[in-house]
């Protein structure tokens, strides 16, 4: 039996590798978090959406997490956040033009996901809806 690990990507030992996928991993560090592709989609889905809306539809996240990836979001210019001086507070998140253009990508992604797990063999990879 033959090893050929790295034969045909010999390329991986090129330290230049890395520089050439600079806007790849500039995309990932956007939008790779855990839950901000769910949280651009929930905000899409009904703009401006609320802090407690978001809350109750990511169930499954706990605040601080939810809370961190919203400040990442707004950092990196995909969201914008605005606080009502009210009782009880108010908070609203919109997403801004740059974040409304990733909804064709995640459109995309989905698409590709859906076609790849028609035509994957390993169960592994599928995800019961």
């Amino acid at each position: 039996m033959q090893n050929s690990t790295n034969n045909e990507h010999e390329a991986l030992i090129n330290g230049d590798l890395f520089l050439n996928d600079a806007p790849l991993t500039g995309v990932f560090k956007v939008i790779g978090g855990k839950w901000k592709i769910m949280l651009i989609k929930a905000i899409a889905a009904k703009c401006p959406k609320r802090f407690g809306e978001l809350k109750r539809e990511m169930h499954f996240l706990s605040q601080g997490p939810l809370t961190t990836q919203l400040k990442e979001m707004e950092r990196d210019g995909l969201t914008i956040r605005e606080a009502f001086a009210e009782s009880p507070p108010r908070v609203e998140y919109k997403l801004t033009d740059v974040g409304k253009t990733l909804l064709p990508v995640i459109g995309v992604l989905e698409d590709w996901y859906a076609n790849f797990q028609t035509n994957t063999k390993p169960k592994k990879f599928r995800i019961k809806q």
